[in-house]
């Protein structure tokens, strides 16, 4: 399978609760759903169509617990993401957690590199990670992410936790696809290109 990072971010790189005012308050964040004022049809149906090609969905533990209390509720027939959300195996990578009822879940708490690396290597397509900044940035780090698919809505937050960090390894990406919804979002999918390389600009000088 191929491990697909799914994630909505703002113009300064925040991913931090994206969905409502109390999604996500951990860091003293109070600016969550910077997100919703963007939303259309037609990301709806890039999320819809991006959803039908995965064969499993990961998350770290507090979009699992979020992701687990909400969607077993939502019974409507017509929602494009309730069958498969609640239908498709889910691994949650979590060293506290001790029980996850919303089934299909299979709780990934050893050496979670090797237990990716060998979910990757069964037959299928996609193994999507949706949200799980804090997981993603694990998952960089251990050089298992085979394509991003970013979000960008039109925003500066100014605070929140960032889905790239100061200090993480550099990771080069090669740009696959880009376009604009009505609403304003950008979106762009890319692939790992692994570590990028750097180099001197000898041509003539840069006015800034």
């Amino acid at each position: 399978m191929k491990l697909t990072v799914m994630q909505f971010v703002s113009l300064d790189g925040v991913s931090q609760g994206p969905g409502s005012p109390d999604e996500d308050r951990s860091g003293n964040f109070e600016r969550g759903g910077w997100f919703v004022p963007y939303l259309d049809k037609e990301f709806i149906q890039q999320c819809t169509e991006w959803l039908q090609q995965a064969d499993a969905l990961m998350f770290g533990r507090r979009t699992y617990e979020a992701f687990a209390r909400d969607w077993p509720q939502i019974t409507d027939p017509d929602d494009p993401f309730t069958e498969l959300m609640n239908g498709l195996p889910k691994y949650v990578a979590s060293k506290t957690l001790t029980n996850a009822e919303w089934n299909p879940t299979t709780i990934l708490s050893g050496d979670l590199a090797a237990q990716v690396a060998e979910l990757k290597s069964r037959l299928g397509r996609d193994l999507q990670v949706h949200g799980s900044s804090v997981l993603a940035q694990g998952l960089f780090a251990a050089d298992q992410v085979d394509e991003l698919r970013l979000v960008i809505a039109p925003v500066v937050v100014g605070q929140g936790r960032r889905l790239f960090p100061n200090g993480m390894d550099p990771i080069g990406f090669r740009l696959v696809s880009s376009r604009v919804t009505p609403g304003g979002l950008t979106i762009q999918t890319y692939k790992n290109q692994g570590r990028p390389e750097f180099a001197v600009y000898e041509g003539s000088p840069v006015v800034t």
